[in-house]
């Protein structure tokens, strides 16, 4: 019962920044002038820091070995969504919402990526004595996703790469994940001075707060934008695939990685996940339905407040890593 209400209250908690970040957006406190300031600060600041605090003498990711299987499950994770929401799409093409070639794209890019760090960084701290291991361990795993996305997302949204595609790999989060790791590989690590961790954990603290605080604004700019009653049909196939079938696939995957408690932890905290918020934007810049990923984004966003809770117990009881 204990390990069921720390579940609850840390998902409760994350939901209730994001609402606050509604709210704030609702009141004009925080406006959408300012989102991009905040958003480049997030990426290219706290981020970073917080990713050097958990990876920087991790002992969990001192050696090679340590880095060689978690981006290779995030890769595949991704592109496993892909697959099983295309092969749905195809099927469903008949549903209102997904009578489209963007709109069966967009359901595919959305259905496919799953919130891999805002929400499951904090859940990870808040349920696992270990936590910052196990964080450092997903942004390890995040790398194979970054790929994923900048990758075989560009195709699924587009159909093609398009110019320069390879240069929004190399964005400050994942080189900050390199030099982590060739900064514990060298043993360099030891030489941080005290000062510089002090800076790096302080400003880290800050990334997720003020992320999950965004993303509350930004779903409050496009409640409205979407009529949720037209893609009734699309949202719950969505939800049934996000929330259902891709996490007995995940879960069910994690049971082979039977070495890794860390990774089989990280594999059970992004199944749970709903859809990601960033393929909104993605949607609009690359051709897709925005209204689509606004739906799809919504609907397993409230979803996963029921079924969250429901798969990181069932999940983590299973593997016998809670």
């Amino acid at each position: 019962m204990d390990a069921w209400l720390t579940m609850i209250s840390a998902v409760l908690a994350i939901f209730g920044i994001a609402a606050l970040g509604l709210m704030t957006r609702r009141l004009n406190w925080l406006t959408e002038k300012a989102d991009n300031t905040l958003l480049r600060l997030v990426v290219n600041l706290l981020m970073p820091c917080l990713i050097l605090d958990v990876i920087l003498g991790n002992e969990r990711l001192l050696s090679p070995s340590d880095f060689a299987l978690p981006p290779i499950v995030g890769f595949l994770s991704i592109v496993l969504g892909f697959a099983v929401a295309a092969g749905a799409a195809h099927f469903l093409r008949w549903l209102p919402g997904m009578q489209t070639r963007a709109q069966r794209r967009t359901f595919v890019l959305c259905v496919g990526i799953y919130n891999y760090g805002y929400i499951p960084i904090p859940l990870a701290t808040a349920l696992f004595d270990d936590g910052l291991a196990v964080v450092g361990v997903l942004f390890v795993h995040n790398m194979g996703v970054e790929i994923a996305l900048w990758t075989v997302g560009i195709l699924v949204i587009s159909g093609n790469l398009g110019r320069d595609w390879w240069k929004r790999l190399f964005n400050p989060p994942l080189l900050a994940i390199l030099a982590a790791i060739v900064l514990n590989l060298l043993g360099l690590y030891v030489y941080v001075p005290a000062f510089i961790h002090q800076v790096l954990h302080m400003l880290g603290a800050a990334a997720i707060p003020l992320a999950v605080l965004l993303t509350g604004a930004i779903i409050a700019d496009h409640l409205g934008q979407a009529s949720f009653r037209h893609g009734v049909g699309m949202m719950t196939s969505a939800c049934l695939l996000r929330l259902g079938l891709l996490p007995i696939m995940f879960i069910a995957a994690a049971a082979m990685f039977s070495g890794s408690s860390e990774l089989q932890r990280v594999i059970v905290l992004e199944a749970a996940m709903p859809a990601a918020v960033f393929p909104i934007i993605m949607a609009r810049h690359y051709g897709g339905d925005p209204a689509t990923a606004i739906r799809v984004v919504i609907a397993t966003s409230f979803a996963s407040l029921l079924t969250m809770p429901l798969w990181l117990q069932g999940g983590l009881h299973w593997l016998g890593v809670g």
